[in-house]
């Protein structure tokens, strides 16, 4: 506040895009169609009688896609994760800020807003104008109505967030009854809260001021990686601005830009690309599509304003394939190929076991040896599965075991105490090594071994 009682800061302006028209907005709406489509019908999918993604984190699984994951597993979560960050650095390299422009969250559901906001209100005239005008009974109507959509919309996100922790099946029919309760209650209330404020109220602010990523994304751009370009050579000087010099140059020749602005009421971000490349602009493209349409509409060729790249402007051509993007797509290849290969491989058996910590051994009455063993078995298999335990010597022979078989569902670990036991004193020693072996009934060839030490102390 300065000392004559005047505030040194000034809000940010509302910005009330216009609707563009053109290739990359159908491609926009593609995107976002195909996007929330997938978030809201995933927890939906069922795959062999698992869901599609759920993160069940009392039961400690994990179905991604398919695979049911334990917390040995993450390994392969966290593999996932590298490969979705090096997907990023590599598209970014090549194609700019694809993700911001086409693919971020917050990208997406302000998309979904602003469509909304488009049928409730009216286009960018009738909102500013709404915006503007005195409370009254319409401006509350519509004001509310579309409060009320955006609600919620956002509480529908927050409980299909909700639902990849908590199965959709039981977690929708709570809330429809209003049952829910707990953190499942607190959390979609959250992300419903966090969705509406976002998409609704901050949205270029978010990408401006709030997410890292345009600001560390010129540490991934060089001159052939694609950005919005405005030609300066082709559009300058601008239409308005030769009018305004011409005393001083009645000759002057405009150029193709005829100071519309119309590419700035599209921008979502409400930059002006004709000022240069700025790290506000996340690449959405929609002033191309607005350019195009007025280059059309005046008989001019299109692409005053296009994906470029430095080296294009400069006058030169734009190198797809250079060192950055082949290091990266040559890891990103190695990163795939690699988990594909350990998913395959992977063995949908864990097994261990343990020696009881209670006691070394014991002797029976009956002059048996007996050992206790805490074994976890955990079936990362799509189906259950009955298996039976079996314990032999190297050399042949084998042990008394109880219990013997055991039951577990699909996704299932549990832990087993087993005693094993052998009276035959010849072919036991003071350490005996066994091996224990796992299979299941129904499939021979989902088996696992284990070797563990039989004690029985010194022999007389």
């Amino acid at each position: 506040m300065a000392a004559d009682g005047l505030s040194l800061y000034e809000g940010a302006a509302r910005i009330q895009p216009r609707r563009a028209d053109g290739r990359y907005a159908r491609l926009r709406v593609l995107a976002m169609l195909l996007l929330l489509g997938f978030y809201y019908a995933a927890p939906w999918i069922q795959v062999g009688g698992q869901p599609l993604l759920l993160f069940d984190l009392p039961q400690r699984r994990f179905h991604v896609f398919g695979l049911s994951l334990l917390p040995q597993d993450l390994y392969l979560l966290t593999w996932l994760l590298l490969i979705a960050a090096l997907t990023l650095f590599f598209f970014t390299s090549l194609a700019g800020r694809l993700w911001c422009g086409y693919a971020c969250p917050q990208t997406v559901w302000t998309e979904a807003f602003l469509w909304i906001e488009h049928f409730v209100e009216g286009d960018r005239h009738a909102r500013q104008k709404l915006d503007t005008a005195p409370w009254h009974t319409r401006k509350i109507l519509r004001r509310g109505g579309k409060h009320l959509l955006w609600l919620l919309l956002g509480w529908y996100t927050g409980l299909t967030f909700v639902a990849y922790f908590v199965p959709a099946r039981e977690l929708f029919p709570a809330a429809l009854s209003l049952e829910l309760a707990g953190w499942p209650l607190f959390w979609s209330l959250f992300y419903g809260f966090a969705t509406w404020g976002n998409a609704g109220f901050m949205r270029e602010q978010v990408c401006k001021y709030m997410c890292p990523y345009a600001r560390f994304q010129s540490a991934m751009f060089d001159r052939d990686t694609l950005i919005i370009g405005y030609d300066g050579m082709r559009g300058e000087p601008r239409k308005g601005a030769v009018k305004k010099l011409a005393a001083l140059a009645p000759h002057s020749a405009a150029g193709d830009c005829i100071d519309c602005s119309i590419c700035v009421q599209v921008c979502p971000t409400g930059i002006d690309i004709r000022d240069g490349l700025q790290y506000e602009c996340i690449a959405c493209a929609a002033c191309v599509d607005a350019c195009n349409g007025v280059m059309d509409s005046v008989g001019k060729p299109r692409g005053l304003i296009r994906y470029t790249s430095a080296h294009q402007e400069a006058g030169g051509t734009t190198h797809w394939l250079r060192p950055r993007t082949l290091g990266y797509g040559a890891v990103w290849l190695a990163l795939c190929a690699g988990f594909v290969a350990a998913v395959l491989l992977r063995n949908p058996l864990e097994f261990d076991v343990m020696r009881y910590r209670t006691s070394l051994y014991r002797q029976l009455p009956g002059g048996a040896i007996e050992n206790l063993y805490t074994i976890k078995v955990a079936n990362k298999d799509r189906r259950a599965h009955k298996f039976e335990l079996d314990v032999a010597l190297p050399g042949g022979g084998d042990f008394e075991v109880e219990p013997d078989e055991f039951e577990l569902a699909a996704g299932e670990a549990r832990a087993f105490t087993v005693s094993v036991r052998s009276d035959d004193d010849e072919a036991l020693a003071a350490v005996t090594e066994t091996r224990f072996t796992l299979r299941a009934e129904d499939d021979p060839r989902l088996h696992i071994s284990r070797n563990a030490s039989f004690l029985a102390g010194e022999r007389k």
